[in-house]
C-alpha cells in the first residue's frame, strides 16, 4: 500500500510541469467544471442553511414554509449543477475527441484514428 502511494505521489510530482493535456478545450472544461463545482457547493450550503432555519423555526408556519422552500431551491440548484456537469462534459468531450489538433501524443493521436507526423517540436496530429 505504501509503495503504491509513493508511486502515485511521484507520478503527480513528475507530471506537474507536463503540458501535454493543457490545451484550450481542456482548460475550458476545467474552468467550467470548477465553476459548476463551486455552484454545487453553494447549493449544499443553501440546503444546510434551510435545514438549520427549519430546526430553529419553533413551529412558526411562515418560518417553516420559508425553510422548506430554501431547502427545495437548494436541491433544485444541486440537480441543475449535476445535470449541467454531465451535459457540458458529454458535449465538449465529443467535440474535442473529433479534432486532431487536440491530441498531443502519438499514442492518443493513433488511438483516435488520426496520424502522427513530424518530429520533435514540430510533431503533430492530423487527419489521415
Amino acid at each position: 500500500m505504501k509503495e503504491n502511494l509513493l508511486q502515485l505521489a511521484a507520478h503527480k510530482v513528475n507530471s506537474v510541469g507536463d503540458k501535454s493535456d493543457h490545451n484550450l478545450p481542456n482548460n475550458v472544461i476545467d474552468i467550467i467544471n470548477g465553476v459548476i463545482g463551486v455552484l454545487g457547493l453553494v447549493c449544499v450550503v443553501v440546503m444546510i442553511v434551510g435545514g438549520v432555519s427549519y430546526m430553529t423555526s419553533s413551529g412558526d408556519a411562515g418560518k417553516v414554509k420559508k425553510a422548506k422552500d430554501t431547502i427545495l431551491y437548494g436541491l433544485i440548484g444541486l440537480v441543475i449543477c449535476v445535470l449541467s456537469f454531465a451535459i457540458v462534459n458529454f458535449v465538449i468531450g465529443n467535440i474535442i475527441k473529433d479534432n486532431p489538433g487536440n491530441y498531443s501524443s502519438s499514442k492518443e493521436c493513433k488511438e483516435a484514428g488520426f496520424k502522427w507526423t513530424g518530429s520533435g517540436d514540430k510533431a503533430h496530429c492530423e487527419e489521415k
